[in-house]
């Protein structure tokens, strides 16, 4: 491909192209592509953007391994809500320094310790619902999460200290306004008033209880899996390790960007699953099989199960688009981008490619039995070397507390219709919650 200066053609309709990728992004980004191209430019709020639903540009992008190459996107608005130690908001060799002493904690081997805390959570989560009794899936999903991560990921058990951890924790959560992340012209609080004064007070809460845990947890780590004593006895190359603001601002992370991802899709899975009959019921016999009393591994590790939230991410990504910003000229699709671009690669249309996933519409788990795709054509926790570290342990806790959910109950849709596409914040979900209702319980 020839090389040519400038942007690709697209929109300066700054406000109207921030709108449409806020409130309509999959329709958005697929006019936009159709009109201009692809790669194709468009102004926003958060900068300017170089978009891409080709794989192959979307390989070139992960390939990378410069690490001066790209900075992170929107840290100006990012970094008062998780920190300057976070693992988001870091890039260059900084970034891989903290990559490499937090990638062991989240080995998929690891996941197996935090298997029962999962499946116990799934079951308080469902198991005080009565027959006939309507609910909203997101909720439910959230509660499963929330407990996952003050258990397994912060070292909490004490039932009285879960509960006040998931009080503090859905406080900060729902003072945390979308509008924080997309402009830092938002985070003002004149006279201590306004959302980001509420959400100050919410988050200095949970940093009471973060720093609290760390304070209890430091020196007792022995024997203990939680990843709070993972990150205490982490150590860098040099012999170092974290300081407590430097953890809190990692558990941070792993709460705001963790909790929502894996709620959500758990939300997703429910509503797919029982939408479609035949999925319902070649999962059912596949779980079945297990007999009884299954232990969690064997339930991870089932082919169709594992499909199911595969095909969940895929059709209902959390995360429209994954984003680099150019700290150094370069050239991507045909033109010389300069520093200060971001580029972005569009989930939302890579996922609903015919020429990757025939009917890209249905909801067909078996396509994940067919073949497995390339990291450059399913990127539902992005890729390269800033793939979410968490991703492992989403997709285990996403398998095991759906099984163990359809296992023990019968459940169905309030509604049968087709269910929207809404912004949360920077993630998508399921408008309204998926609203359900429980039937019973069923033994496998």
């Amino acid at each position: 491909m020839s090389r040519r200066g400038g942007l690709p053609p697209g929109s300066r309709a700054t406000l109207r192209n921030t709108y449409g990728f806020a409130v309509r992004p999959y329709e958005t980004m697929r006019d936009m592509r159709a009109r201009y191209g692809d790669p194709f430019f468009a102004t926003a709020l958060n900068g300017e953007l170089v978009l891409t639903a080709e794989p192959e540009l979307i390989r070139e992008l992960f390939a990378v391994r410069d690490p001066d190459l790209f900075a992170v996107f929107a840290t100006g608005a990012t970094t008062p809500l998780l920190g300057s130690h976070s693992l988001l908001t870091m890039f260059g060799e900084p970034h891989r320094r903290e990559r490499k002493l937090l990638m062991p904690s989240f080995h998929g081997e690891r996941m197996r310790a935090y298997g029962t805390v999962i499946v116990e959570a799934a079951r308080r989560a469902f198991g005080g619902l009565r027959p006939d009794e309507p609910f909203v899936a997101i909720e439910r999903t959230t509660e499963i999460s929330l407990e996952a991560i003050v258990r397994a990921v912060f070292g909490v058990e004490e039932v009285e200290r879960v509960a006040e951890w998931q009080r503090a924790i859905r406080a900060t959560l729902e003072a945390a306004k979308p509008m924080f992340l997309f402009s830092k012209m938002t985070q003002r609080a004149p006279f201590g008033l306004g959302p980001w004064a509420a959400y100050l007070r919410a988050s200095s809460e949970a940093d009471r209880l973060l720093f609290e845990q760390i304070e209890r947890t430091r020196g007792r780590t022995a024997g203990r899996e939680d990843i709070l004593s993972l990150m205490i006895d982490a150590r860098y190359e040099d012999g170092g390790a974290m300081t407590d603001e430097h953890i809190r601002d990692e558990l941070r992370t792993l709460l705001i960007a963790g909790h929502e991802t894996t709620a959500i899709t758990l939300a997703w899975a429910l509503y797919a699953v029982h939408r479609h009959p035949e999925v319902k019921a070649t999962l059912l016999a596949e779980l079945d099989a297990l007999g009884p009393e299954p232990a969690p591994d064997e339930m991870a590790r089932l082919p169709y199960l594992q499909a199911v939230i595969d095909e969940t991410l895929r059709r209902y990504p959390v995360v429209d688009t994954v984003f680099r910003v150019l700290r150094k000229p370069w050239s991507f699709g045909g033109y010389e981008l300069q520093p200060g671009i971001t580029i972005g690669a569009m989930i939302l249309l890579v996922h609903r490619r015919q020429d990757l996933y025939p009917d890209p519409d249905a909801f067909r788990p078996d396509r994940f039995l067919e073949g497995k795709p390339r990291p450059h054509e399913y990127l539902p926790f992005g890729g390269g070397h800033r793939r979410c570290i968490g991703a492992a342990f989403s997709h285990y806790e996403s398998c095991l507390a759906l099984a163990t959910v359809l296992r023990e109950r019968e459940l169905e849709l309030c509604d049968p219709g087709e269910v929207a596409v809404s912004r949360r914040n920077v993630t998508l979900g399921p408008k309204g919650g998926v609203r359900m209702r429980m039937v019973g319980s069923r033994s496998s």
